[in-house]
């Protein structure tokens, strides 16, 4: 059994989406085994993306992150990495498949802000950071 992190972001929760989203990855057999709703913080932001506070559009994402409470949560299952990181598609709504949570639900960049419904960890490693960074454990 794996695990990930995932987080639906603001965009999700303010549009009404988040039962779209839990029940799909309840459909695909993935367990929630933590979810909890809270408000990002710009030191939060900046901790989870450190890779990016280089970049020109890091403020936007900033700006996108904090606009609103997130869910964040942990979900297990085989593979579930790559299997959830397939379910969210692209991470530009714009070259997401139809299918995808982002191709069905997202919508195109406003403003340079690309409110992309959801995230998910991009490796083990990745999701242990994020895991004990976001919730703490």
């Amino acid at each position: 059994m794996e695990r990930t992190f995932f987080i639906i972001k603001p965009d999700a929760l303010k549009r009404g989406l988040v039962g779209e989203v839990l029940s799909r990855i309840e459909r695909r057999g993935f367990t929630i085994t933590d979810l909890r709703m809270l408000t990002a913080t710009e030191e939060l932001v900046a901790q989870h993306y450190h890779h990016l506070t280089d970049k020109p559009f890091f403020p936007l994402l900033v700006q996108y992150m904090t606009s609103g409470p997130v869910l964040a949560g942990i979900l297990e299952g085989p593979e579930v990495i790559k299997s959830w990181r397939d379910m969210m598609g692209a991470t530009n709504p714009v070259n997401a498949l139809p299918g995808t949570i982002r191709g069905d639900l997202a919508t195109a960049p406003v403003d340079g802000i690309v409110a992309n419904i959801v995230h998910g960890s991009d490796s083990r490693e990745a999701a242990e950071r994020e895991i004990a960074l976001w919730l703490g454990k």
